[in-house]
Order: C-alpha cells, then sequence, then structure tokens
C-alpha cells in the first residue's frame, strides 16, 4: 500500500502538521487529507514521494481561465 505525506499550513504559510499514512489509493489520501484537516489550517496538501497529488485551496493558477491579450 502507498504511504502519502499531509502537509498542513497556516495561514502564513508555516508549517503547522506533517502526517504520514497508508491509503490504498489517491483518492483515499485525499478523502484522508480532508477528515484530518484542523480548523486552523486553511491550506494542506498531500504527497506521493517528490510527486504532489492534490491540494486544497487550488492555487490561483489552476482556478483562472487563460486570458489572452491580444493587441
Amino acid at each position: 500500500m502507498p504511504s502519502f505525506d499531509f502537509l498542513y499550513r497556516k495561514d502564513d504559510g508555516r508549517l503547522a502538521l506533517k502526517l504520514t499514512a497508508e491509503c490504498e489509493d489517491e483518492i483515499r489520501a485525499k478523502v484522508l487529507a480532508h477528515a484530518m484537516k484542523a480548523a486552523e489550517c486553511h491550506h494542506f496538501e498531500v504527497w506521493d514521494g517528490a510527486t504532489l497529488v492534490y491540494e486544497r485551496p487550488e492555487p490561483v493558477r489552476r482556478r483562472l481561465p487563460e486570458i489572452r491579450l491580444t493587441g
């Protein structure tokens, strides 16, 4: 079973908590990340080794549509 790292950050970006847990897959790791989220930690990440597999909230660059300027 794969091992995932869960990083929870405070609003200023400082690390508040880091946990490691084994989950069957990325979906279960995402669910677990939400279930373990502390109220004061508004940002969290799920890592599978060196690969970021989930992040909340999504970075602005992923949420905003691409804006094309024409000249």
